[in-house]
């Protein structure tokens, strides 16, 4: 790819509509060019359960999520519901001229896996990409119980599931790193028929799970950073928001994600 310098953002951790606000910011400053393509990390508190672009709230509970003390938010990418907690989230932004996102959602999605792959194995995980279609269980509400073409997995269970949007001329692609804890207990918070939790565990993994042994937000951070930078011959440079990003994100959490407007959109 050749030497290029990449912006990294490691942010503390935040509320589902300032996290998805941040990543929408991004993408349409990248887009524009008026700043470099950027990799960002975060976290959320409190727990959150987001939905994909087109899910129907009604698949989550909302009285459950309430009681619990657990967020609720709408992604702007596509897929299923994902409770974030004791996880790392990543986000790329980039304008779709960008080399690592030409060809397309799927070729892309293929590109980006290496370099999440390239941190898994500085882990110390033997990891795979889904490089045949699944096909979706109808119905299914769960992200992480069903592995989509290009996510990862290991030893046949899912470990990091993505999404990507396109729009502006730029690409947002995030996804989910379960560092460790129980990955049933999404199913607290949904709404229907309950899947057997027994099966969310034996379909989805935490990292603790493989290594037997729990990583740090910042230990897991720092592989990512190291195998993307191996990966695609980059060199990041440590940097916050902008001015305008933040103004930008600020206007998107109240204005867009955190009202019920856009949550209860479908």
């Amino acid at each position: 790819m050749g030497p290029n310098l990449w912006r990294l953002i490691l942010d503390p951790p935040a509320g589902g509509a300032r996290n998805m606000a941040v990543d929408e910011a991004l993408l349409e400053e990248t887009a524009a060019g008026r700043s470099r393509p950027t990799l960002r990390f975060y976290a959320w508190e409190p727990p959150t359960l987001s939905l994909g672009f087109a899910q129907p709230a009604a698949d989550c509970d909302r009285d459950a999520l309430q009681r619990l003390g657990w967020g609720l938010v709408r992604r702007p990418t596509g897929g299923r519901a994902i409770l974030h907690t004791d996880e790392l989230t990543y986000s790329i932004t980039a304008p779709e001229s960008h080399p690592l996102m030409q060809g397309g959602v799927l070729e892309s999605y293929r590109r980006l896996s290496l370099g999440l792959l390239a941190g898994l194995r500085l882990l110390g995980v033997e990891v795979q990409s889904e490089s045949t279609q699944r096909v979706r269980a109808a119905g299914n509400p769960v992200c992480f119980e069903i592995p989509s073409q290009y996510e990862i997995s290991a030893g046949g269970r899912k470990l990091i599931g993505s999404a990507q949007a396109r729009r502006l001329g730029g690409v947002l692609q995030h996804g989910a790193f379960p560092l460790h804890g129980d990955l049933a207990r999404i199913l607290q918070a949904l709404a229907g028929p309950q899947i057997p939790p027994e099966r969310v565990r034996r379909r989805a993994a935490t990292l603790a799970d493989l290594l037997g042994r729990e990583v740090s937000w910042q230990e897991a951070a720092d592989a990512f950073e190291r195998g993307f930078a191996d990966e695609f011959v980059i060199e990041f440079r440590r940097e916050g928001l902008t001015e305008k990003e933040k103004t930008r994100a600020d206007e998107l959490a109240r204005g867009k994600y955190g009202t019920d407007e856009w949550t209860s959109r479908v």
